[in-house]
């Protein structure tokens, strides 16, 4: 949220954009303030509420990674994004099969599925959801380069103070 503004980072599961809608309500806003939305990769859990989300934010530009657009149902064109664009002035970095989201005005990461949280830390990428793990392994790489005080993963708790030093010893550790 920027000035009134906001944006969304995956839409979730189908049957899901109700949590959306009420996640901006504890904020102050309603849907005409999404301007954007953002979905990291194809999968049905991340993506299941699209149509349904932008139904109700008819005026955000919907963007994904240009690999999994034409595996994504979507009610309007979505708009390519890859490593080093930004939207809404956030960071976009492509990682294996996804796009993660680094907010790095508000110290943030939003990692998808290219990390998993475990416990109160990190367990890094998850063979279940990377065809590729050493390219899987090469993001965690590229996202250690990052600084972010917060992140949150696509399953499991965020890791809240301090997670860019703990992803960058798990990089290390590879």
């Amino acid at each position: 949220m920027r000035g009134g503004e906001a944006a969304i980072v995956d839409t979730g599961t189908f049957g899901s954009a109700g949590s959306s809608e009420a996640a901006l309500t504890t904020v102050g806003l309603g849907c005409d303030a999404v301007g954007h939305v953002i979905v990291t990769h194809s999968h049905g859990d991340h993506v299941g509420s699209l149509p349904d989300v932008l139904g109700r934010v008819s005026d955000a530009t919907a963007y994904a990674r240009a690999g999994d657009i034409a595996r994504i149902t979507s009610p309007r064109p979505l708009v390519s994004v890859g490593d080093g664009d930004r939207v809404f002035g956030l960071d976009i970095i492509e990682t294996p099969g996804h796009i993660s989201v680094i907010d790095a005005a508000g110290g943030l990461l939003l990692a998808g599925d290219a990390l998993n949280g475990s416990g109160s830390g990190s367990a890094g990428p998850n063979p279940r959801f990377t065809p590729d793990i050493a390219q899987a392994n090469d993001s965690l790489r590229k996202l250690a380069t990052h600084s972010f005080e917060t992140a949150i993963f696509g399953h499991a708790d965020p890791v809240e103070g301090n997670a860019s030093a703990l992803i960058a010893t798990l990089a290390a550790g590879l």
